[in-house]
């Protein structure tokens, strides 16, 4: 039975102000859906600094490994973070060379890292999406109609004596 995939895009990489910890944010094409992964600080940078577009003086071991597998006549075909066991999240890399496609296990970082660099797509497993994606309970819109619900509601004090009401379209007097 094939696996069922989600595409999904490298959203940002963050660092986690209280921990220090750096997550790279999936999101999903078709969806508001998005899946954390906590990643090392190297892979965080390696990702990070491709996405700014930053191309560093000398290849990082990322870039080295993309030449490398161009140089040799290997295509990376997609990334796909495939599944996650005991809390840790595992990816393989599909590779192709003269017709024959190779599937090689991955860390996740590491893969991402190597998408950004080759401008692959990169998938998840729904079955990953759905045991450890995480949904926004509201749309920004969503907060802010709640905010401006909530601020209509105030009778609002304007000094000098003057109370204007919820809903008054008198503009405030100087």
């Amino acid at each position: 039975m094939p696996e069922s995939l989600a595409e999904v895009v490298v959203e940002s990489v963050r660092v986690h102000m209280l921990s220090s910890q750096h997550v790279v944010l999936l999101k999903e094409t078709e969806r508001e859906r998005y899946l954390p992964i906590w990643i090392g600080p190297w892979e965080a940078n390696a990702i990070a600094t491709r996405l700014q577009g930053v191309t560093p003086e000398r290849p990082l071991t990322h870039d080295l490994f993309a030449a490398a597998l161009s140089e040799l006549g290997v295509k990376v075909q997609r990334v796909v973070v495939s599944s996650l066991a005991d809390e840790t999240f595992h990816a393989t890399l599909e590779l192709e060379q003269n017709g024959r496609t190779y599937t090689i296990d991955a860390r996740p970082s590491d893969a991402l890292a190597l998408a950004v660099r080759t401008g692959v797509r990169i998938y998840a497993s729904t079955e990953v999406l759905d045991r450890a994606g995480v949904e926004p309970e509201m749309q920004v819109d969503e907060k802010l109609e709640v905010f401006r619900e909530f601020v209509n509601s105030l009778d609002v004090d304007l000094g000098e004596g003057h109370r204007e009401s919820p809903g008054s379209s008198e503009p405030p007097r100087e």
